[in-house]
C-alpha cells in the first residue's frame, strides 16, 4: 500500500510540475504557474459581461460617466505603455478596455479579464475626487494584468488533478473535463463569481500593482491613505469592495510601505489652456521589476 502511494505522489507532482506556463507577474516579479490560455479565460470572461451588461442599468449621470472613462482611459493608456516599454507588448491585444458606471448603491467597482471595469455608483461618495477612483480602478485593473482570474482557475484544476491522482483514476493529457470542473467550481454564473474570491495575498497585490499603475497615470498616490480611511468608516460588510480583502490596518500598513515605491513613477499632469487633454510633464519608461514581492496574507 505504501508503494501505491508513493507512485500516486510521484504521479502528482509530475501533473502539478508539468500543467502550464511559468509567468511573473507585472511590477512584483511574483512567479506563477497558469494552466489555462489568455483565450480560454479571455472567452469565457467576455460571454459572461455581456450577459452582465444586458441587465445593468447605465448610470444617467453624465459628468460622473465622462469622469470614470476619463480615469479609467488614462490607466489603461498607462499601462497600455508599461507593457510595451517592458518587452510584454504581446499582452497588450488581451485587452479591449472598458468602462462603465452603472446604476447600484453598493460601494463597489470590478474588472473582468480582458480590461472590462465596471464601477458602482455608490462608491463614488467615498472616492470624493479623481486620483482616488484612479486607486480604485488601478487595483481592479491589477487584477486583470496579474491574471488573478486565470490563477484561480489553474488552481482549482490543479487540485482537481492531484485528487483525481490520488483516486488512480487521473488522465494528465488535455484539460478535459478537469477543466470544465475547475471553470464551474470557481468562476460560476455571472460576474460576481469572477470578481469575488481572490485571496488575500492576491488582494494585496492588486493594491501594490493598482497603487503604481495610478502613479503612472499621474494621479498622486498619496491620496491611497485617505481614500482606504475613508472606506474602513465605510465597514467591511458583503456590499463593499472590502469583501475578502486584508484588514483596514493591514492594508493602510502595507499602502504606506508601498508609496515610496509608487511615487518613482509619479509625475503630475499639466492640462493646456487650449485642450482639456491632461498631458504628461516629460516621457518616462515603466522598468519591469522582479525585485519586490507581494505582501503575504
Amino acid at each position: 500500500m505504501k508503494k501505491v502511494k508513493s507512485l500516486l505522489w510521484v504521479a502528482l507532482t509530475a501533473v502539478l510540475v508539468s500543467c502550464g506556463t511559468a509567468t511573473q507577474v507585472p511590477i512584483t516579479g511574483r512567479k506563477q504557474r497558469l494552466v489555462v490560455s489568455d483565450e480560454q479565460v479571455l472567452s469565457l470572461s467576455s460571454q459572461q459581461y455581456q450577459e452582465y451588461m444586458k441587465s445593468a442599468k447605465l448610470s444617467t449621470n453624465a459628468t460622473q460617466t465622462a469622469m470614470v472613462k476619463r480615469v479609467g482611459q488614462r490607466l489603461a493608456n498607462a499601462v497600455v505603455t508599461y507593457l510595451k516599454n517592458n518587452g510584454l507588448s504581446n499582452e497588450v491585444s488581451n485587452y479591449q478596455w472598458e468602462f462603465n458606471l452603472v446604476k447600484n448603491n453598493q460601494v463597489n467597482a470590478w474588472c473582468m479579464p480582458g480590461g472590462k471595469i465596471v464601477v458602482y455608483e455608490g462608491i463614488l461618495p467615498v472616492t470624493q475626487d479623481e486620483a482616488s477612483l484612479a486607486i480604485v480602478l488601478g487595483h481592479e485593473i491589477a487584477h486583470a494584468v496579474a491574471k488573478h482570474s486565470a490563477e484561480r482557475i489553474s488552481n482549482a484544476y490543479k487540485q482537481q488533478s492531484a485528487m483525481q491522482v490520488l483516486g488512480g483514476v487521473a488522465t494528465v493529457a488535455g484539460m478535459g473535463p478537469n477543466w470544465r470542473q475547475a471553470v464551474t467550481s470557481v468562476i460560476g454564473v455571472g460576474e460576481k463569481a469572477w470578481t469575488s474570491g481572490f485571496s488575500r495575498s492576491q488582494e494585496s497585490e492588486a493594491d501594490h500593482i493598482g497603487l503604481i499603475f495610478a502613479a503612472m497615470a499621474g494621479y498622486d498616490p498619496n491620496v491611497a491613505l485617505a481614500f482606504w480611511q475613508r472606506m474602513a468608516a465605510v465597514g467591511n460588510s458583503s456590499n463593499s469592495i472590502f469583501s475578502d480583502h486584508p484588514s483596514d490596518e493591514k492594508r493602510i500598513k502595507q499602502i504606506q510601505g508601498w508609496i515610496p515605491e509608487a511615487m518613482k513613477y509619479y509625475q503630475p499632469t499639466t492640462t493646456s489652456t487650449s485642450t482639456s487633454t491632461p498631458t504628461r510633464s516629460k516621457n518616462k519608461t515603466y522598468h519591469f521589476s522582479t525585485k519586490k514581492k507581494t505582501g503575504g496574507n
